[in-house]
């Protein structure tokens, strides 16, 4: 049997500065026998609680659970960060191993019988046991993840559900892989002259980049990364162009081939109908909503539905906004998905005076970075501290030390910045290694959270800056909210630290710390030109807040199809064609021809490799509470209000989920919202329309 001496010790050993892995120590080649390893020692630490002669405890069941694993753990985060951020062929072939072999061993473990007597015994009796409200908390989550495990099924439907398990994880990782093969092997290779007709200087040189990065010196690549397709769809004047890269954009996922995700996402939903009724459950969504805010699928529905009737009214107002454009211009074509950025940019253009072109000077990355330091500084009291010269996973990685008002170390924050081959696309924020206060097996009491966010932004040219979008600055600031709710983490328990919370509550200390990008001070500190060093204008400053909900209904309608998709996706029963039912839902909309799902199903990794399956609706269920969060603000005149923000730190970025999200949000708030401060907020309605109708 192995053990954990055939671990390279560095993988679970971390001796670098404060507490980080020595990343420049660990090697592919060290993960397969790393796992196999702390798999067993893991194992071998359950049976040891399971089979425990002594009546059960919250301290020898619980919190023996709570601290268990500790090897396994550490060798995971160093992994699935490199499968993530920085993969290969050989880290991908061992992720098609390894994400099965997880899912096999944590279903032994939720069928383990014994163990689960313990945990039942003290959830039955908890009222009796004296537990604090973060440990009756814990004791649920154990309980709850126990029994959607399938601890109360007969012998014969745990190994069913295991296996189904087992299956579901196989598929979510050949799923991602599929999508990072079309992004990895479709390029758009231009050459200067006609080929970048209205392409700005910024975009030129992250194409040109991204050419020589495929070997194409002197030439100019439109890749599938965010933040090289979506400004090349903006100001890109050859139409057909547009249309080559939007259609190989929209088509990740569904090309016939390998990477043909269509019979993999018929599977897994098949799969995920079959779980939910072994569990007891109608249908996937309800099992997914079981434990969240929202509760169950018609709850969302409502919301969503509500939404989408706005959204989609203002969505044909903007197209004929276009369509207008388009005739103007002397042309005849209809409005198509790859003409609507292009246009839109020239109406905002031409409705607020500003192009994205002139905006994008002013949101350097380095000073974005320092702003939202500069927020957690004013809000929370915490500063970072760079230390240049840490090794991390890859050399464009930073390393920071985040520290409070009296210079004590609160946690440690990596930023990974920059688009890459050998990374996913999208945003995300990630930990090595989270908060709590447990004393552990090695001597140590307690961790330090160590929270990384990744993006994916362009690379500039050798010595030139890296210029931001809009759009791209709002990524960071809420990728920087979600390590905020890691770092400030203050829980005892390692399962409800920071982000451990409900789906639909995770998005808020994200999506409300966006709120800060914008407020003018902010904005008139950091949004300095790159050449000049001076402010953003006045002017400029007040038509980018002025068009803060421009094309309100695009966005919306991009988001809310996807969302109602996949919701459909997880309702339904026996859905033979996914395909012919996205079409379905989208006719049923009344989706505009001239739009798409922002996440059409072959490339829809939120929710058929990332987690949030009956989950993508949580992005507005949140909106609908960080709108009325910042309200707090806005309502004192002061968004840095100190009162506001140590109510804000207290109840929701450092509770994690150590208690029920409805609660807490009250405990800051004093009420629970309804959907108009978000739908105010989004352009869509206005508080006057909406006191005198029933939204």
């Amino acid at each position: 049997m192995p053990s954990t001496s055939d671990l390279n010790p560095v993988l679970v050993t971390w001796d670098g500065l404060n507490g980080l892995p020595r990343f420049e120590a660990v090697n592919d080649g060290d993960f397969a026998a790393a796992f196999d390893a702390a798999l067993a020692a893991h194992e071998r630490e359950i049976d040891a609680i399971a089979a425990d002669p002594a009546e059960p405890t919250f301290e020898n069941t619980v919190v023996a659970l709570e601290i268990a694993g500790d090897e396994l753990s550490r060798v995971s985060a160093l992994f699935w960060n490199r499968a993530g951020a920085h993969t290969n062929d050989t880290i991908q072939a061992l992720e098609r191993d390894i994400s099965p072999k997880m899912s096999r061993h944590y279903s032994k473990i939720g069928m383990n019988a014994d163990l689960f007597k313990r945990i039942d015994t003290l959830w039955e009796n908890r009222e009796s046991l004296g537990l604090t409200l973060e440990q009756t908390r814990v004791l649920e989550r154990h309980w709850k993840g126990f029994v959607k495990s399938g601890a109360k099924l007969e012998k014969a439907e745990q190994e069913k559900l295991a296996g189904i398990n087992e299956k579901l994880a196989g598929l979510g990782t050949q799923f991602g892989q599929n999508v990072l093969s079309d992004e990895k092997g479709w390029a758009l290779i231009l050459s200067e002259g006609d080929d970048l007709a209205g392409i700005p200087d910024f975009l030129k040189d992250a194409m040109a980049a991204a050419a020589r990065e495929r070997g194409e010196d002197g030439k100019f690549a439109v890749t599938l990364s965010r933040s090289i397709i979506e400004p090349f769809l903006t100001f890109s004047e050859r139409r057909d162009l547009r249309e080559q890269a939007f259609k190989a954009w929209v088509a990740r996922g569904e090309n016939d081939g390998p990477s043909d995700n269509r019979g993999i996402i018929r599977e897994t939903l098949q799969l995920r109908h079959e779980v939910a009724k072994l569990l007891g459950y109608g249908n996937f969504a309800e099992l997914k909503l079981d434990n969240t805010m929202a509760k169950t699928p018609d709850a969302v529905n409502d919301l969503l539905k509500q939404v989408w009737a706005k959204a989609v009214k203002r969505a044909g107002e903007e197209e004929a906004d276009i369509a207008r454009l388009i005739a103007d211009e002397g042309k005849n074509h209809e409005v198509m998905p790859w003409d609507w950025r292009f246009y839109s940019e020239k109406i905002r253009s031409q409705k607020f005076n500003f192009s994205e072109a002139e905006l994008k000077p002013y949101l350097q990355l380095e000073k974005i970075i320092d702003a939202c330091f500069d927020v957690a500084d004013r809000l929370f009291n915490v500063h970072a501290v760079e230390k240049k010269g840490v090794a991390a996973y890859h050399p464009d990685v930073r390393v920071f030390e985040i520290r409070d008002r009296e210079d004590r170390l609160v946690a440690m924050f990596l930023g990974d910045y920059f688009a890459r081959s050998s990374k996913r696309s999208g945003a995300w924020m990630s930990s090595f290694q989270s908060q709590h206060k447990l004393p552990l097996k090695n001597g140590r009491t307690g961790e330090l959270p160590i929270i990384y966010n990744v993006c994916n932004f362009a690379k500039p040219a050798e010595g030139k800056p890296a210029l931001l979008s809009l759009d791209d600055a709002r990524t960071l600031f809420h990728e920087f909210g979600h390590a905020l709710h890691g770092m400030l983490s203050n829980v005892t328990y390692p399962s409800v630290s920071g982000t451990g919370v409900s789906r639909d509550f995770v998005e808020l200390p994200s999506q409300l710390y966006e709120h800060w990008l914008t407020v003018p001070e902010i904005l008139k500190q950091y949004a300095v030109h790159f050449e000049t060093g001076k402010p953003m204008p006045q002017e400029l400053l007040d038509k980018v807040l002025a068009a803060r909900s421009f094309n309100a209904g695009f966005n919306t309608v991009e988001f809310t199809s996807s969302a109602l998709v996949d919701m459909a996706f997880h309702t339904r029963e026996g859905i033979a064609d996914p395909m012919a039912v996205q079409a379905e839902i989208l006719k049923e909309l009344g989706m505009p021809k001239s739009m798409v799902m922002r996440h059409a199903s072959p490339h829809f990794q939120h929710i058929f490799s990332g987690g949030y399956s009956a989950g993508y609706y949580s992005y507005m269920w949140s909106e609908v509470l960080d709108a009325d969060a910042f309200s707090a603000f806005e309502e004192t005149g002061d968004a840095f209000n100190g009162e506001v923000a140590k109510k804000l730190r207290d109840h929701v970025y450092s509770v994690g989920g150590s208690v029920d999200p409805e609660e807490t949000y009250k405990a800051f708030r004093g009420k629970l919202p309804s959907p108009d401060a978000m739908l105010v907020k989004r352009g869509l309605a206005t508080f006057e329309e909406l006191s005198g109708s029933d939204a």
